[in-house]
Protein backbone atom coordinates (compact mmCIF):
# COMPACT_ATOMS: atom_id res chain seq x y z
CA UNK A 1 0.00 0.00 0.00
CA UNK A 2 1.36 3.61 -0.45
CA UNK A 3 1.13 6.02 1.90
CA UNK A 4 -2.13 7.69 0.65
CA UNK A 5 -3.92 4.50 0.58
CA UNK A 6 -2.98 3.77 3.90
CA UNK A 7 -4.07 7.03 5.35
CA UNK A 8 -7.34 6.57 3.40
CA UNK A 9 -7.83 3.25 5.17
CA UNK A 10 -6.98 5.08 9.02
CA UNK A 11 -9.73 7.53 8.26
CA UNK A 12 -11.86 5.55 6.69
CA UNK A 13 -11.84 3.41 9.94
CA UNK A 14 -11.32 6.55 12.39
CA UNK A 15 -14.91 7.41 10.72
CA UNK A 16 -16.47 4.46 12.47
CA UNK A 17 -14.82 5.16 15.59
CA UNK A 18 -15.26 8.23 18.52
CA UNK A 19 -11.47 9.24 17.78
CA UNK A 20 -10.17 13.37 18.57
CA UNK A 21 -10.30 15.07 15.59
CA UNK A 22 -6.68 15.76 13.83
CA UNK A 23 -3.69 17.43 15.48
CA UNK A 24 -2.45 20.61 14.00
CA UNK A 25 1.08 21.32 13.12
CA UNK A 26 2.02 22.97 16.59
CA UNK A 27 0.80 19.92 18.16
CA UNK A 28 3.57 18.18 15.87
CA UNK A 29 6.19 20.77 16.50
CA UNK A 30 5.57 20.57 20.44
CA UNK A 31 5.83 16.61 20.54
CA UNK A 32 9.03 16.66 18.39
CA UNK A 33 10.87 18.95 20.62
CA UNK A 34 9.50 16.77 23.74
CA UNK A 35 11.30 13.56 22.00
CA UNK A 36 14.12 15.64 20.59
CA UNK A 37 13.55 14.16 16.87
CA UNK A 38 11.41 15.06 13.83
CA UNK A 39 8.53 12.05 13.60
CA UNK A 40 8.63 9.73 10.50
CA UNK A 41 6.71 11.08 7.77
CA UNK A 42 4.08 8.17 7.60
CA UNK A 43 3.45 9.11 11.68
CA UNK A 44 3.06 12.64 11.32
CA UNK A 45 0.56 12.77 8.18
CA UNK A 46 -1.69 10.29 10.45
CA UNK A 47 -1.31 12.36 13.54
CA UNK A 48 -1.97 15.83 10.67
CA UNK A 49 -4.84 14.27 8.53
CA UNK A 50 -6.88 11.46 10.73
CA UNK A 51 -6.46 11.70 14.65
CA UNK A 52 -4.99 13.18 17.21
CA UNK A 53 -4.39 9.78 19.16
CA UNK A 54 -6.65 6.89 19.14
CA UNK A 55 -5.88 5.25 16.01
CA UNK A 56 -4.16 2.21 15.61
CA UNK A 57 -4.87 -1.06 16.62
CA UNK A 58 -3.82 -0.23 20.38
CA UNK A 59 -5.21 3.65 19.81
CA UNK A 60 -2.03 5.53 20.06
CA UNK A 61 -1.68 8.23 22.46
CA UNK A 62 -2.75 11.49 21.58
CA UNK A 63 0.50 14.74 21.08
CA UNK A 64 -2.03 17.15 22.92
CA UNK A 65 -4.69 17.02 25.66
CA UNK A 66 -7.73 16.23 23.52
CA UNK A 67 -9.96 15.29 26.73
CA UNK A 68 -9.04 11.67 26.01
CA UNK A 69 -6.53 9.46 27.31
CA UNK A 70 -5.50 6.39 25.35
CA UNK A 71 -3.37 4.64 27.98
CA UNK A 72 -1.52 5.57 31.56
CA UNK A 73 -0.25 9.08 30.00
CA UNK A 74 -2.16 12.17 28.64
CA UNK A 75 0.36 13.26 25.80
CA UNK A 76 3.42 11.45 23.97
CA UNK A 77 5.61 14.15 25.75
CA UNK A 78 4.03 12.86 29.14
CA UNK A 79 4.99 9.08 27.87
CA UNK A 80 7.73 10.08 26.33
CA UNK A 81 8.54 11.77 29.93
CA UNK A 82 7.67 8.78 32.29
CA UNK A 83 9.37 5.92 30.41
CA UNK A 84 12.39 6.80 29.02
CA UNK A 85 13.80 7.07 32.81
CA UNK A 86 17.37 5.60 33.48
CA UNK A 87 15.75 2.54 35.09
CA UNK A 88 14.29 1.42 31.75
CA UNK A 89 17.91 2.02 29.77
CA UNK A 90 16.06 2.25 26.60
CA UNK A 91 18.38 3.20 23.14
CA UNK A 92 18.06 7.33 22.27
CA UNK A 93 15.08 7.47 20.03
CA UNK A 94 12.81 5.06 20.94
CA UNK A 95 9.35 6.56 21.79
CA UNK A 96 6.17 5.00 23.53
CA UNK A 97 3.20 4.97 21.00
CA UNK A 98 0.85 2.51 22.10
CA UNK A 99 -0.07 1.18 25.78
CA UNK A 100 -0.68 -2.58 25.45
CA UNK A 101 -1.41 -2.98 29.33
CA UNK A 102 0.22 -4.43 31.83
CA UNK A 103 3.16 -2.01 31.68
CA UNK A 104 3.51 -3.60 27.82
CA UNK A 105 4.15 -1.12 25.32
CA UNK A 106 4.69 -0.60 21.51
CA UNK A 107 7.55 1.60 21.07
CA UNK A 108 8.50 3.46 17.86
CA UNK A 109 12.00 4.46 16.67
CA UNK A 110 11.37 8.17 15.32
CA UNK A 111 15.42 8.03 14.68
CA UNK A 112 14.76 5.62 11.57
CA UNK A 113 12.76 7.16 8.32
CA UNK A 114 10.38 4.60 8.44
CA UNK A 115 9.39 3.79 12.02
CA UNK A 116 10.69 1.01 13.09
CA UNK A 117 8.63 -0.46 15.97
CA UNK A 118 9.41 -2.70 18.85
CA UNK A 119 8.09 -3.73 21.84
CA UNK A 120 8.70 -3.28 25.29
CA UNK A 121 7.52 -6.41 27.72
CA UNK A 122 8.66 -6.67 31.11
CA UNK A 123 6.53 -9.24 32.06
CA UNK A 124 8.40 -12.23 30.14
CA UNK A 125 11.60 -12.32 32.02
CA UNK A 126 13.42 -8.61 32.86
CA UNK A 127 13.60 -5.21 32.23
CA UNK A 128 17.60 -5.97 30.63
CA UNK A 129 15.32 -8.54 27.52
CA UNK A 130 12.16 -6.43 27.47
CA UNK A 131 13.04 -4.90 24.42
CA UNK A 132 12.40 -6.52 21.24
CA UNK A 133 11.90 -5.51 17.89
CA UNK A 134 9.06 -5.82 15.63
CA UNK A 135 8.42 -5.91 11.96
CA UNK A 136 10.99 -7.43 9.05
CA UNK A 137 13.63 -4.95 10.02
Amino acid sequence: MTDDELIAAARSHAGDEELPGPAVPEDVASAERAVGHAMPRLLKRVYLEVSNGGFGPLGAVSLSDTGDWFGDCEDLAMAHRDFTGPERNLPPGLVPLMDRGCAMWALIDVKTADGQMWDWDPNLCCREHALAPLGNH
